[in-house]
């Protein structure tokens, strides 16, 4: 055997090792699938799609965590831990211009940048961008090392210090493992919008807005040609996902 096949053979039983341990975290009865399964075998993830947000920091109102409830309530986000190691998918952020003291209230998530910082410093390959832009992690292959989260300029990441309970079949999770918001790619999958915008919209705020970025007939396409829209740390040419107007 090579020092090639010898590495490659290491690096197969290395995974399946994590994978193992990853398992046991797992709550009794739920299975931890690989969550870059969910979409149907016979409709491929292709990159003539890219799914983003835009958001409107202007109807984004201050007080209002509908987005942020919907998200805990959808991924099964129930844990009773101190409020620092709190997983937090998507959080309210309060900014205030200091020239004009305008202040503006706006949701924060993983931003699934077309080049994201977390893949490229992830040594498993767990931390990976799908081919429509949606950036996940692999539980199986995770093996906790966080390197991700202190990648991430947005500060998106979480990791799981507790053993689970009561998982949500659709969002596999588990202790020791890092997480963030997935854009609820098991309902984007469906055809469906993620949960935040459409309790957003059931609020009557309609601050969010979800589609193909780059289907010129899409409404969020449309939308991003006709207003001024802004990302954040633009500086890191990141290419996010999520924008924002208003800002």
């Amino acid at each position: 055997m090579n020092e090639e096949t010898s590495y490659a053979q290491d690096r197969r039983d290395f995974l399946k090792t994590t994978a193992v341990v990853a398992g046991i975290t797992i709550a009794p009865g739920v299975l931890l699938y690989s969550i870059s399964a969910a979409k149907p075998a016979n409709e491929a993830v292709t990159s003539k799609v890219r799914w983003g947000m835009l958001i409107d920091t202007t109807k984004c109102t201050d007080g209002c965590d509908a987005c942020v409830n919907v998200c805990a309530t959808e991924h099964g986000i129930t844990e009773k831990v101190p409020d620092e190691i709190m997983p937090r998918w998507i959080r309210k952020v309060g900014l205030r211009d200091k020239q004009t003291g305008k202040e503006y209230s706006l949701p924060i998530m993983c931003q699934h940048c077309e080049h994201p910082p977390c893949v490229d410093v992830c040594p498993t390959g767990a931390s990976f961008k799908r081919a429509n832009g949606i950036v996940l992690v692999d539980k199986h292959v995770c093996i906790g090392c966080r390197y991700c989260m202190m990648a991430c300029p947005y500060k998106a990441r979480s990791f799981v210090h507790e053993t689970l309970e009561n998982q949500k079949p659709h969002t596999p999770r588990g202790k020791g493992t890092v997480e963030a918001c997935t854009l609820c790619v098991h309902r984007v999958d469906e055809g469906r919008p993620p949960a935040c915008v459409e309790a957003c919209n059931k609020t009557g705020h309609k601050a969010m807005l979800f589609g193909d970025m780059i289907d010129p007939n899409s409404e969020i396409s449309k939308k991003l040609s006709e207003v001024s829209s802004t990302v954040l740390r633009a500086d890191m040419l990141l290419n996010p996902g999520i924008r924002y107007q208003g800002l």
